[in-house]
């Protein structure tokens, strides 16, 4: 019988009753080093450091007979390589049991005094992590961090996206008589060193609440760049099917309006709003900073050009493209093939433009016309003032 103990920030008093038990009836404990050399008195004086699932299977199936324990700091259940271990043996038909342990984020919770049912919980150890996708839902996060992905690591990425004031705490060696705490904004804990036991709570500014696509325009600062309407911008993100998840492209993104919407639809995704006008720069960063978008990031340069080192997008919005449309489509389906496409456009001369690059390239293509009028006020009456039809070009693969 293989027991999988939990133990909780490594040291005995972080240890459960039971974890306990088990590991004093254990013939054989299996292990990190570093675990194994912290474990209380009384254990059996059997250790292997060995941790990898096809180690451990085969250390069981030599003596199935023996009480073996593998150990794994923090909770079996919270990011633990526990789960690759408890898969392997379900295959093979092997018995074991768990024994949960205190997990960091419990500790960190303990620590500060606070419950934490509604942090979201990330892991950035030893895996791609994305801190500011993360933090677009507007509560706190709790970050798992390692040596690459260190606290000051994630929050240097925080403070380049423009989150450098939220509040952030640093919790180091929990459970440990040498249990720390630093708080800071991210800016200032990006500037620090931190134990490798180490994980980090951001605390983001608040963020719009999630809705359907479609802002007032009013809630854009425009200047004098033209924008996409409201009843446009919510008719093309529904074309495009944006997903929480999506990597989007904006060609041409003007005031920054489609951009943003698009950046709250996709909370966990990013958004690369590429614009060459400097007044439109401007505006793109102006409506990022107040609508608090900052899975955004502006590509200030000419498309196709500027789009040669942006990441593989899912969907792309066209405003703009300076002549540019069949070099623009090019250049999205070469990063993925499957890309799903809308153009927004609003002469003649450019919906056969839009319509021709995306048919050529084998998509399936709709077009639909949006006729938006709005009520003016006259005197007791209220009169509709017709804003210009724009065309939306969509395009698929068959």
């Amino acid at each position: 019988m293989l027991t999988l103990v939990g133990m909780g920030g490594g040291t005995p008093g972080t240890l459960t009753v039971q974890g306990l038990e088990a590991l004093r009836a254990a013939d054989c404990i299996l292990g990190a080093k570093r675990l194994l050399d912290s474990l209380p008195e009384g254990c059996a004086p059997q250790r292997e450091a060995v941790y990898q699932p096809g180690e451990v299977l085969a250390r069981v199936r030599q003596k199935p007979e023996s009480a073996w324990v593998l150990v794994y700091s923090g909770d079996t259940g919270f990011y633990s390589g526990a789960s690759a271990v408890m898969a392997c043996l379900r295959a093979e038909g092997i018995p074991f049991r768990v024994c949960p342990g205190l997990s960091s984020v419990q500790l960190l919770a303990a620590a500060l005094g606070r419950p934490w049912q509604d942090w979201r919980l990330v892991s950035a150890h030893g895996a791609a992590s994305d801190p500011v996708s993360a933090c677009m839902e507007g509560r706190p996060v709790f970050f798992l961090t390692d040596p690459v992905n260190s606290p000051a690591a994630l929050c240097a990425r925080l403070t380049a996206a423009g989150l450098g004031g939220a509040a952030a705490v640093v919790g180091e060696r929990l459970g440990t008589p040498r249990q720390s705490l630093r708080e800071g904004t991210a800016a200032e804990l990006a500037q620090q060193n931190f134990d490798p036991l180490s994980v980090l709570l951001v605390e983001p500014p608040h963020i719009p609440p999630r809705r359907s696509p479609g802002w007032p325009d009013t809630a854009f600062l425009r200047g004098e760049v033209p924008m996409t309407k409201q009843e446009v911008r919510a008719a093309a993100l529904a074309k495009l099917a944006v997903r929480e998840d999506d990597t989007l492209w904006d060609i041409g993104a003007g005031t920054g309006s489609v951009s943003v919407e698009l950046a709250l639809a996709a909370p966990r995704g990013r958004v690369y709003a590429v614009e060459c006008a400097p007044e439109a720069c401007a505006l793109v960063r102006a409506n990022r900073e107040r609508f608090c978008a900052w899975n955004l990031t502006l590509v200030e340069g000419l498309a196709p050009a500027a789009l040669a080192e942006l990441p593989a997008p899912d969907a792309v919005f066209i405003g703009g493209t300076r002549g540019e449309m069949k070099s623009v489509v090019d250049a999205a389906l070469a990063k993925n093939p499957a890309v799903r496409l809308c153009a927004a456009v609003i002469a003649l001369e450019s919906l056969s433009a839009a319509v021709a690059a995306l048919t050529d390239r084998g998509l399936s293509v709709s077009v639909t016309q949006v006729a938006v009028s709005r009520t003016r006020a006259a005197g007791k009456l209220h009169l509709l003032t017709a804003n210009n039809p724009v065309f939306l070009v969509t395009g698929n693969c068959q």
